[in-house]
């Protein structure tokens, strides 16, 4: 099918990714960014398409129900605000209008309200395990060097920034390298039977089919949360191989590409969320701020690196073998 796009001054539309523009209501910046990213995610539409509620369930305060809703409206009407329902579930689940929010925090409340009201629950794990990454907590006794291993998850990466020069790569190796903890954090090791000093860390067990990270700009100094504008530069694609020795023996290797950045622009106290979306059909970049959309190019998804103009803050990587490059239903 080819791609069919028509141009305003609101939205750019096409039909094979739904890139358009959404109206802020009520600071939905935040709101309005991860929309663009779910919407350019077939995978997540395609699993929420799959649940067929009976024709009474009326329930406005269900996010899944909602998030389809918007997420078909999004693809296939013009009505110039097809997220305000969506805006109104998530207010009556706490995640109020006329507030900033955090991305990422926003991210993983949808994802959790998702598998809480989703009366198909095994469809609900689906839903969870296209973002879940699978790990193994280590902890290596120092005396003894036996390590205990702890089952972990996360639905995102969260990567710590160096305040000077960072590279993807550089933050994700520091997120998995194994860490001595301070002298006076011990751990009871069961074959010293005693405390030990100890170290520890994370190995990747599996990771899911769309791989979000979150570039921790955010940090709290002594009760001061301040922003960290320092550069961080990440590729259009990137190997699994990079992961090698941080992952089990069971992790299956693989290639990633970049297909949305969320972007925060501003202070801690005074910011605003857009987004950067790549369509799977013909790999180009559109940018979206609300209702305003523009064709752009990698070089400007560059600029967001560093600068006060705006940074990466999410970024939404899909496997190459990922279902997403399938033609979702209309």
């Amino acid at each position: 099918m080819g791609i069919s796009c028509t141009r305003s001054a609101m939205y750019v539309y096409c039909r094979s990714l739904a890139v358009r523009g959404l109206s802020n209501w009520g600071l939905s910046c935040c709101i309005n960014a991860l929309l663009q990213s779910f919407s350019a995610t077939p995978e997540l539409f395609n699993l929420l398409n799959r649940w067929l509620p009976p024709d009474d369930f009326r329930d406005h305060c269900n996010v899944p129900l909602e998030l389809k809703s918007v997420l078909y409206a999004m693809r296939n009407q013009l009505q110039p605000a097809p997220h305000r329902d969506f805006l109104n579930c998530l207010h009556h689940n706490s995640i109020h209008c006329f507030t900033q929010h955090d991305a990422d925090e926003v991210f993983h409340i949808i994802l959790n309200l998702i598998k809480k009201q989703m009366p198909d629950q095994d469809l609900a794990a689906e839903i969870h395990n296209l973002f879940k990454i699978v790990m193994e907590g280590q902890i290596k006794c120092l005396k003894c060097a036996y390590v205990h291993h702890i089952p972990n998850f996360s639905l995102s990466l969260p990567l710590h920034l160096s305040e000077q020069n960072n590279t993807l790569e550089q933050c994700i190796q520091a997120f998995f390298k194994m860490q001595p903890l301070d002298g006076s954090e011990q751990f009871w090791c069961d074959r010293c039977d005693e405390k030990r000093p100890v170290a520890q860390g994370l190995k990747i067990v599996s990771l899911p089919s769309i791989l979000c990270i979150h570039l921790k700009r955010f940090r709290n100094d002594s009760g001061s949360i301040r922003k960290l504008n320092c550069r961080v530069t990440f590729q259009e694609s990137f190997s699994t191989d990079i992961l090698t020795e941080h992952a089990t023996e069971n992790m299956l290797k693989g290639m990633y590409t970049l297909y949305a950045v969320i972007v925060h622009s501003g202070s801690t106290h005074f910011g605003h969320y857009t987004a950067y979306i790549c369509s799977p059909k013909d790999c180009t970049w559109y940018y979206t701020d609300d209702s305003h959309v523009r064709q752009a190019s990698w070089k400007d998804v560059q600029q967001t690196y560093e600068g006060r103009s705006g940074t990466a803050y999410m970024l939404l990587y899909r496997r190459s073998s990922s279902e997403a490059l399938q033609d979702s239903p209309e």
